[in-house]
């Protein structure tokens, strides 16, 4: 909660916002389409507005009928002085779509400074040039420091169309994810990244390959037949966190958040597709980082404070109900406290008991969320079915009848799964 204040609470305006284009490093933003996103024309256009100097802006579609083109070519049309260009037609490197349709637009960048967010996602002015005042200091420090390769922003969620699973998806974001978020990156001990909006270096990237071994391991190696670049993480389904541990482990350099947000509008979700969400993402987390994903329970309110309550009725007596009330009280002023951080002003009255009960219902959701994915390895993601294998990668399976593991996957249907890749930007 301290921490949110500080870095959010105050956004202060960049230099870089009003230098002189040649003095400043070019910034490639690289924006990949699939469909009609919530606001996607607001979205598309936080990249045309922004407050610096050098940059250009790729817009990239896997498919010429994508109903998302129409937008694009407006807002090409409207700001006929920023550079920005289309590019129809995907690459097939893997089995991630978000990959494929990016690698293009990663190799015809002019800069070696790419910014790759969602088109889910919107942006205030100001947020590219804090943000590569981060990735590129003015004044070096003098202490001992490894390099910044990655800045990332936290996501906020807004849900403008009213729905069931949106609001609590959007009470999850902005609270218990948002919290957890701030806490990983601050303590810095492992990357965290969400790829809402990241930005990074081609040469960087062109450097590491998803092994996760240290770039030493790997140059002393028999390694002609490794992929290296964007393309080496088409095969897994969170490439954003790869990317991010891949920059941590194999070259040892470091992320950091700068002091904006992504604002991501989510879509009509409805409740299953909601559960169905998070099932998907804690079984890719535990292929990734096992060991955090048994310990996630234990930082979720309902364990936390059970385990409390019961400790201090043992050891002094203090009544469970007054422990537990006191306790969730507490709780929820913190994510409120943290919600107003990131969103630059309190949690609107006319909204409060709204958002509260879909805090509520988030919080009883948890554990049979939690359960339900850990017992079992194969998601639904943009239609297609996959199956989870080792460190997040995937391997595509056939068939369309039910899965789940242990439990019964409900049957699919045409319209379950055609928002998905349009409305929900995945984290």
């Amino acid at each position: 909660m301290v921490h949110s204040r500080r870095r959010y609470r105050l956004r202060p305006r960049s230099p870089l916002a009003t230098a002189q284009p040649n003095s400043v490093p070019g910034v490639s933003i690289l924006r990949p389409l699939k469909g009609l996103d919530a606001n996607l024309y607001e979205n598309l256009e936080s990249t045309f507005t922004q407050e610096y100097p050098n940059f250009e802006i790729i817009l990239s579609v896997a498919d010429e009928r994508d109903q998302a083109l129409p937008v694009a070519r407006d807002l090409i049309s409207k700001y006929p002085s920023v550079n920005a260009r289309l590019i129809i037609g995907e690459e097939l490197v893997g089995v991630n779509p978000k990959v494929n349709n990016l690698i293009r637009s990663y190799r015809e960048a002019t800069h070696d400074i790419l910014w790759v967010i969602d088109s889910g996602v919107s942006v205030a002015p100001g947020t590219l040039a804090r943000s590569v005042d981060l990735l590129e200091p003015s004044t070096p420090t003098s202490l001992p420091t490894k390099r910044i390769a990655l800045i990332h922003h936290v996501p906020f969620a807004s849900a403008p169309e009213a729905s069931l699973g949106g609001r609590i998806e959007e009470a999850f974001l902005n609270t218990n994810h948002a919290k957890m978020y701030l806490a990983i990156n601050t303590v810095s001990i492992e990357s965290c990244v969400v790829g809402k909006s990241n930005l990074y270096r081609r040469s960087d990237l062109e450097r590491v390959n998803g092994s996760l071994k240290p770039r030493a391991q790997t140059e002393s190696g028999n390694d002609q037949d490794c992929v290296y670049g964007l393309a080496a993480f088409g095969n897994f389904l969170a490439e954003d966190n790869m990317i991010g541990s891949a920059l941590w482990h194999e070259l040892d350099l470091r992320h950091d958040l700068s002091c904006d947000v992504a604002h991501n509008a989510i879509g009509k979700m409805s409740l299953s597709d909601y559960i169905w969400r998070r099932v998907r993402w804690i079984r890719v987390r535990k292929h990734m980082v096992i060991s955090a994903t048994i310990l996630e329970p234990f930082t979720e309110n309902i364990v936390a404070s059970s385990i409390a309550a019961a400790s201090l009725r043992y050891l002094f007596n203090i009544p469970v109900w007054l422990f537990l009330v006191f306790h969730h009280a507490a709780w929820l002023w913190v994510d409120l406290d943290v919600y107003a951080s990131l969103a630059g002003h309190p949690l609107p009255a006319d909204r409060r008991w709204q958002f509260i009960s879909a805090w509520c219902l988030r919080e009883l959701l948890t554990l049979p969320i939690f359960f339900l994915a850990i017992l079992g390895n194969e998601v639904a993601w943009r239609g297609k079915k996959y199956k989870v294998l080792r460190a997040g990668e995937v391997r595509q399976t056939s068939g369309d009848g039910m899965f789940g593991g242990l439990f019964t996957w409900r049957r699919r249907r045409d319209s379950d799964y055609q928002p998905l890749a349009s409305n929900h930007s995945d984290m």
